[in-house]
């Protein structure tokens, strides 16, 4: 059915699982972001009370109307009519998106209340419709009254902190980890290929193995250390995919260029790309690792440097 062809009895029918719905997102998002972001969940607790008292007299109405019995119209059952994100997106969202995403839901709760309202021929009906799509103006600004008194009291800011902690011990930290092994432990094996062999197309072969391999071994082992329980990592698969694609994406950029046919220009975009790849690690420890960015520099081009001399002389001898 279209949203234009509901009567009033659906109208109410369809607002009363909407706000069933809404309310049990808003307590998912709180039980699920309240032992890191209690500030946010607090927030979304308030969101979830609020959508329960509107329910409850949008049932009342309904009652009094048409009855007890109330049909199952949800949202995906009305062409024209926004679907909310399931809730356990809520895991993979940041305090600041989690609160982006309650405002956008109050704005589409608003908008369908002004739409069903204008469209009610029910006095009773059109006026609870327009008393909710106010009370939803409402809950917006109130939403940014909490989040403003929030901030001033110091716990926004907190949870920021804490989300930056998140991101990087399970994004930044086995990403780090892969990228380092990735580009450094490869080079070893791939510049004693090239210069053992001169061969531009073995050379490739041998890379290309080397960085699927690493990566398959650094995924596994960063995912089975640590069930993030106790450290507060994160979820194991999710590190461990990271970590097995910045590996494997670390040793395939050397690589790459042994596509080239002419082994000595193979090399040397090899080598400019190896500095490149030193630098970003470089960059990315200075950035979020809070290491001093000419002693993270200085670290790793000297490992880079002494694996690179390795894999010479082993080749050349």
């Amino acid at each position: 059915m279209h949203f234009r062809d509901l009567d009033e009895s659906q109208l109410l029918a369809l607002a009363i699982t909407s706000e069933e719905e809404d309310g049990r997102i808003y307590r998912d998002f709180a039980e699920e972001l309240r032992t890191s972001y209690p500030a946010t969940a607090d927030l979304f607790t308030r969101m979830a009370d609020e959508e329960s008292d509107h329910r409850h007299r949008l049932l009342d109405l309904y009652q009094k109307r048409f009855g007890e019995h109330v049909p199952l119209i949800r949202r995906q059952d009305v062409e024209g009519f926004n679907i909310r994100r399931p809730s356990w997106l809520a895991a993979s969202l940041r305090p600041e998106k989690a609160r982006e995403e309650a405002a956008l839901m109050e704005q589409d709760a608003r908008r369908f209340y002004e739409t069903a309202a204008s469209q009610c021929g029910d006095v009773a009906v059109r006026q609870l419709l327009g008393d909710l799509a106010n009370e939803e103006l409402k809950h917006e600004a109130a939403a940014e009254s909490v989040n403003a008194e929030q901030t001033e009291t110091g716990a926004v800011e907190q949870e920021q902190e804490t989300a930056r902690r998140k991101f990087v011990l399970g994004i930044i930290q086995p990403g780090l980890a892969g990228l380092m092994d990735g580009s450094v432990s490869t080079l070893a094996p791939l510049f004693a290929a090239a210069f053992a062999t001169g061969n531009t197309g073995e050379t490739f072969k041998v890379g290309l193995a080397a960085s699927v391999g690493a990566g398959i071994s650094m995924g596994f082992a960063e995912a089975l250390s640590d069930d993030g329980k106790i450290s507060g990592r994160g979820r194991p698969l999710l590190r461990g995919a990271v970590c097995g694609l910045m590996t494997s994406l670390g040793g395939i950029g050397h690589t790459l260029p042994y596509l080239i046919g002419n082994f000595h220009v193979a090399t040397s975009v090899a080598i400019c790309v190896v500095v490149v790849e030193l630098i970003i690690i470089s960059w990315i420890r200075y950035r979020y690792m809070d290491t001093p960015f000419l002693s993270a520099s200085f670290q790793v081009i000297v490992g880079g440097i002494l694996v690179f001399l390795a894999g010479w002389l082993i080749g050349a001898g």
